[in-house]
Formats: C-alpha cells, sequence, structure tokens
C-alpha cells in the first residue's frame, strides 16, 4: 500500500503560478512511476503528467506542454508539479497516482491522493 497526500492548491490570477506537491507513505516511493491527473466539474479525469521511478523521464499532455514541470524527490518520497502561466481552464482538483510505470492512462495507476483544488481566475 501506499498512501499519497497532494497539498499546493489555491486560488491564483490566470498568469500566476503555483506548486503541488505530494507526499508518499508506505511502500517504498522509488519503486513506482508517478503521475499527476485532473478533473475539472462535469468532465472526465484526464493525464497531466507523470515521471519515471528515477526522474529522468517525463511526459505531459499537450495541453501543460511548456508551462507544467514534473520532478521528484525520491529522498523525500515526494512528487511536485510546478504550473507556471496558468489558465482558468487548468481549475481543476488535481490528483497525484503511484504506478508502475509512466503512462497516461488513469487504469495505469493503483494508488491515488484524495486530490487538491487549484482555481484560475481570469
Amino acid at each position: 500500500q501506499v498512501q499519497l497526500v497532494e497539498s499546493g492548491g489555491g486560488l491564483v490570477q490566470a498568469g500566476g503560478s503555483l506548486r503541488l506537491s505530494c507526499a508518499a507513505s508506505g511502500r517504498t516511493f522509488v519503486a513506482y512511476a508517478m503521475g499527476w491527473f485532473r478533473q475539472a466539474p462535469g468532465k472526465e479525469r484526464e493525464f497531466v503528467a507523470a515521471i519515471n521511478w528515477s526522474g529522468e523521464t517525463t511526459y505531459y499532455a499537450d495541453s501543460v506542454k511548456g508551462r507544467f514541470t514534473i520532478s521528484r524527490d525520491n529522498a523525500k518520497s515526494t512528487v511536485y508539479l510546478q504550473m507556471n502561466s496558468l489558465k482558468p481552464e487548468d481549475t481543476a482538483v488535481y490528483y497525484c497516482a503511484a504506478g508502475s510505470s509512466p503512462r497516461v492512462r488513469i487504469s495505469d495507476y493503483a494508488y491515488w491522493g484524495q486530490g487538491t483544488q487549484v482555481t484560475v481566475s481570469s
């Protein structure tokens, strides 16, 4: 079992920045690839970014490429999502997830956090 707790969400104006954190506990953090997903009201949960166990390989959704950066600190068992140039359409609940490989499908991740709200005002 892996327990994941997100933090860092909040209200920000368009063009601003936020950094989300996801702290993991339980089984060995380094064994897992990590992903960030988001879900806006009335929409399906969607892939945002993923990172492999070492941090050397990352993947991004086209909608956030160039604006968001995923990273991890294995010594702290934490994964981050740096979000810059935020847009109102980035408003959603953001979830971190742990899985065996850094893929884009929800079904590839076995463990999920409770989510943190990000609201971007125009």
